[in-house]
């Protein structure tokens, strides 16, 4: 699993991808809901990519890795 920043495409705001879940996308729309709700933020699923709104890859890694996943966070 990756997290990485990106902000090409959206006039500057930046977003956290999350890609490389081997999760039902039942499964990742409620992990998406779930990260949602514990930072306070907005963000989406689409095509099994996660995105949440703002740089918050250390707190999402966080969360994540409490859960039992391995994440790698990609990109600058």
């Amino acid at each position: 699993m990756r997290i990485q920043r990106q902000t090409s495409g959206r006039k500057g705001k930046g977003v956290c991808l999350i890609t490389g879940l081997d999760l039902e996308d039942k499964a990742l729309n409620s992990l998406a809901s779930e990260l949602k709700r514990k930072l306070g933020c907005g963000g989406s699923f689409k095509d099994g990519v996660i995105e949440i709104q703002g740089d918050n890859r250390g707190f999402i890694k966080q969360i994540l890795e409490q859960k039992g996943f391995k994440v790698k966070l990609a990109g600058g």
